[in-house]
């Protein structure tokens, strides 16, 4: 069993910046992937981005360039840097991890809201 605790989110300019981050604890030493998915309102949940353990990423192309994702497997910790904010950017950012058994566990979510 894993518990996230997500941090980081808040109200924010559009253009501004965001750093997200999300602990895992428990059982964390067979994490494969870590990432971040987010919800606006009336709209699925989409993925952002993730990161294997060994540091591969995968981004949403309508975040690539603006947000970047990292971790710190000592840590078990996931963090997204969120630059060049866009009011379609608000959202509930969930965190996620994935073990290499193929369980997927979810965090309580974070609201980001960026403001015109």
């Amino acid at each position: 069993q894993v518990q996230l605790v997500e941090s980081g989110g808040g109200l924010v300019q559009a253009g501004g910046s965001l750093n997200l981050s999300c602990a895992a604890s428990g059982i964390v030493f067979s994490i494969d992937v870590m990432g971040w998915y987010r919800q606006a309102p009336g709209k699925q949940r989409e993925l952002v981005a993730f990161i294997s353990r060994g540091g591969n990423t995968n981004y949403a192309d309508s975040v690539k360039g603006r947000f970047t994702i990292s971790r710190d497997n000592a840590k078990s910790t996931v963090y997204l840097q969120m630059n060049s904010l866009k009011p379609g950017d608000t959202a509930v950012y969930y965190c996620t991890v994935r073990y290499y058994t193929g369980n997927v566990y979810w965090g309580p979510g974070t609201q980001v809201t960026v403001s015109t």
